[in-house]
């Protein structure tokens, strides 16, 4: 009895373990990486006050789904696996900043073909996961790849000028083949990413 008791404690635990979570396509081609390396580096020597993204944590964010029980994940990867999507190309350009450059928070790199198709894939993850209880999105789906954070405004006037040199600069193109439910574990160091769960497209 008192072992089935420790069992049951133990499963009621680990249903409640709170995982904060993202829906997300990972970016792994070398290429690509390096590309986005020597950019944050170009704008890093520009003095400014800012927190670069590992290039193991360089994403295009589909869902920020927040804290989320372990119990729950199984049900977010079944809203997952029912969006219909076939592996595509996205192409990568330009570098721009959110939400504005008079105040900066985060430095990006846009996408240009494949945009669409990241759309009906967030749209169909959005009525997926409001059945299960999650609220909307307030703002409109902008597909992106976060690479920079501003942590101040130190030299940001060197900074934005930086910014207008590299827009339009292209970084090639990515497969998008594999969506991902990420957990992100904070840590004074930066973010520490695994994945949950997998789909395969």
């Amino acid at each position: 009895m008192f072992v089935y008791l420790v069992i049951l404690l133990e499963v009621e635990i680990l249903a409640s373990e709170i995982n904060r979570s993202f829906i997300a396509f990972d970016i792994s081609e070398p290429n690509i990486l390096r590309g986005i390396t020597e950019v944050q580096g170009l704008l890093q020597a520009t003095g400014a006050d800012l927190k670069i993204v590992e290039p193991q944590n360089i994403h295009i964010t589909m869902k920020f789904l927040g804290d989320i029980r372990s119990s729950m994940i199984d049900d977010v990867h079944d809203v997952m696996k029912n969006v219909y999507v076939k592996a595509f190309d996205v192409g990568l350009k330009n570098v721009g900043v959110f939400p504005s450059l008079s105040r900066m928070n985060v430095v990006w790199i846009g996408i240009t073909n494949g945009f669409e198709e990241l759309s009906r894939i967030a749209e169909s993850l959005e009525t997926g996961l409001k059945n299960l209880g999650f609220p909307p999105e307030n703002r409109k789906f902008s597909a992106h790849l976060t690479i920079i954070r501003v942590k101040s405004a130190k030299n940001k006037d060197v900074l934005v000028h930086k910014i207008d040199d590299l827009v339009g600069l292209e970084f090639g193109s990515i497969r998008v083949n594999s969506l991902k439910l990420k957990k992100s574990v904070l840590t004074p160091s930066g973010p520490i990413y695994s994945t949950l769960r997998e789909v395969a497209v």
